[in-house]
């Protein structure tokens, strides 16, 4: 009787256990598999010229190259990576203190008519054009933050960063960070807000009960449920800093050199700067020179990109999903 009643349940369950696979899910999953494909082809195609067209000027003889100016290719280079690196950190110590803060404003604090249409203008920072930002920079930010540079290189030029002596013009590093701080800040503040909203609401639900402060709460609670989160807003905006041209190529006095002053007109300059300004210019191995330069620009995006997912992965257990 067992065994005719296996026989009469042994195709139900089998024909339970093939789901019939529809036109749209095979639509799907083929546009999602091209997609991926695409993408990956197009991340070669980029690889493949970047070092096809780099690999020349990093083997030629430098003397050759009149952009290198006698010296190799890497000692060329290295200012422009240390620029690069210095203005996209200084603008991430900028913009995340204020980024995180307006954030837990809009998720945790302001009243729901506020909130909204302060989410709504941050969203619209983020689209407002790099040469509008550029303009603000060199126009009005510039000239109004000379006198503090002025004053800083009085009182604290003790400290290495305020050594001076101060930029007349106001165009520096520190001025360029700013302003790629400012240009940050919308995409940093929207992840995170939206990181914010998606803590449990049974933890902080649970930390009040327990006699926390709202404050309280958000730095037990909130804040290390979206670690993850803020660390992967962090990282973009560092994508759009480590890339932004135009707007440091406007702000930005620049001498091409290695320097932790942030006030002086002797400035480092940027990868992405550099080929904009230089590019016009450029023929023969100066191209290549400046295609290696973008090459080295997609190597440490590439890093940082890779080692924030590592960061991410490690962080899971506060992602707030268990």
């Amino acid at each position: 009787m067992a065994e005719h009643q296996g026989r009469i349940s042994s195709p139900a369950s089998s024909a339970k256990g093939r789901v019939k696979e529809r036109p749209g899910d095979r639509i799907f999953s083929g546009s999602a598999r091209t997609a991926g494909i695409f993408i990956l082809a197009t991340l070669a195609a980029v690889s493949g010229f970047l070092m096809l067209e780099g690999l020349p000027a990093i083997t030629a003889d430098p003397n050759d190259i009149s952009l290198l100016d006698g010296q190799s290719f890497w000692s060329w280079v290295f200012p422009l990576v240390f620029g690069t690196l210095w203005a996209a950190t200084l603008a991430l110590i900028a913009a995340i203190p204020v980024s995180i803060g307006i954030a837990l404003f809009i998720s945790h604090y302001a009243p729901r008519r506020i909130a909204v249409p302060l989410g709504y203008l941050v969203d619209l920072l983020a689209a407002v054009p790099s040469v509008v930002y550029g303009l603000w920079g060199g126009v009005v930010l510039a000239p109004a933050i000379q006198p503090s540079y002025t004053w800083l290189a009085e009182n604290l030029s003790f400290i290495p960063f305020f050594a001076g002596p101060a930029s007349g013009t106001g165009r520096t590093i520190l001025t360029a960070a700013i302003v790629l701080g400012v240009m940050v800040l919308p995409i940093i503040t929207a992840v995170s807000r939206e990181v914010f909203l998606q803590t449990p609401r049974l933890y902080e639900e649970a930390s009040l009960a327990l006699g926390s402060t709202k404050w309280e709460m958000i730095r037990t609670v909130v804040l290390p449920v979206g670690r993850g989160g803020i660390i992967s807003a962090a990282m973009l905006g560092l994508g759009r800093a480590l890339g932004e041209t135009l707007a440091v190529a406007m702000v930005l006095s620049a001498t091409g050199v290695i320097s932790l002053n942030l006030i002086s007109s002797v400035n480092p300059s940027t990868i992405a700067a550099n080929v904009a300004l230089s590019f016009p210019e450029a023929y023969g191995l100066n191209v290549n020179v400046l295609i290696a330069s973008g090459l080295i620009l997609f190597a440490i995006t590439l890093v940082v990109n890779i080692g924030a997912r590592w960061i991410v992965d490690r962080r899971k257990d506060f992602s707030g999903a268990n």
